[in-house]
């Protein structure tokens, strides 16, 4: 039996892992800005902040065997800026660790990304946990997640005694998950560039609690690639969602985002096309062989669960 405070609990993988634990002998400290809509016997919710002083405060109290760091952004809420995420992803991660390395905590687990391997032409294909770690400054996520590994490469020299599980995941996909990638996919074209597959690595949501879970509990500590078996290019997604692609030159697509941007007609500059280049493909054989985890579903297998869930 541990104590396992998790953050950011309230969101699409934190209530998949609260739901994970739920009938364990573990006690759940659900901590996040709200309380997870189904919260397990096992749990208590509170309130955790953590761009504030919360972090210090809460796991200084609770003293947790564990602490599990979901809290990051994904998809930013409207109105917020690039400092906002910064303030999430990068400083709310170093106050979580600071407080988990003063209150005692035995094992430190976080939900990095490929991102953070970042959107290169030169990427080895697939990346393993050996590759660099280069996480492109035009992309938000993508820089902040490598910050966050850099900061923690530092506190494993600072405090050794606090055991390190860092999951690198790819894009989860599971029953009713939103966000600006499912949005591309719900589109009725597929928008692609000439020459490039973009091809994406899918982990089903359930899998990635049941890893949580592992990492939690009686799994080893390391860093490690988190997708499902195989991935799908754009002619493949098209395929599967019955869906023409049109492909763009690269060249055509950055002006036009250069032109739209400032105008207000796009969310996304010409930065944006390095995303669609060059995806990070992850290779996911220490998943398998040292972790000890065989994702139940493939890439192709979850990306099927959500397209008929998401009635897509």
């Amino acid at each position: 039996m541990s104590k396992i405070l998790v953050t950011g609990a309230a969101g699409l993988v934190g209530q998949a892992f609260l739901h994970e634990l739920d009938g364990t002998a573990h006690e759940v400290v659900a901590t996040g800005l709200h309380c997870p809509e189904v919260l397990p016997a096992n749990a208590r919710f509170v309130k955790l902040d953590v761009t504030s002083d919360d972090p210090a405060r809460v796991i200084g109290e609770e003293c947790p065997d564990v602490v599990v760091h979901l809290a990051s952004i994904v998809t930013p809420p409207k109105g917020a800026d690039r400092d906002f995420a910064y303030a999430v992803d990068v400083e709310g991660t170093k106050k979580v660790v600071r407080a988990a390395i003063a209150a005692g905590t035995r094992r430190f687990v976080v939900t990095s990304s490929g991102a953070a391997y970042g959107y290169h032409a030169d990427n080895p294909v697939p990346l393993r946990e050996g590759d660099a770690l280069r996480g492109n400054d035009a992309f938000a996520y993508s820089h902040h997640k490598r910050l966050v590994e850099e900061l923690l490469e530092q506190v494993r020299r600072d405090a050794p005694e606090l055991e390190q599980v860092i999951l690198r995941v790819g894009t989860v996909l599971g029953e009713g998950t939103e966000n600006q990638i499912t949005a591309l996919f719900k589109k009725p074209r597929l928008l692609a560039l000439k020459g490039s597959e973009s091809p994406f690595v899918f982990i089903w949501t359930r899998d990635l609690a049941r890893i949580l879970r592992r990492a939690a509990t009686d799994g080893p500590v390391g860093i490690f690639n988190v997708a499902g078996d195989g991935a799908m290019g754009m002619s493949d997604l098209a395929r599967a969602l019955d869906k023409p692609v049109v492909r763009l030159p690269a060249g055509l697509l950055k002006a036009a985002l250069a032109v739209a941007k400032p105008l207000g007609l796009s969310r996304y500059g010409p930065e944006q096309v390095r995303f669609l280049q060059y995806r990070p493909v992850l290779a996911n054989d220490a998943l398998k062989r040292d972790f000890g985890y065989v994702p139940e579903k493939t890439s192709a297998e979850v990306f099927d669960y959500w397209r008929r869930s998401a009635g897509a």
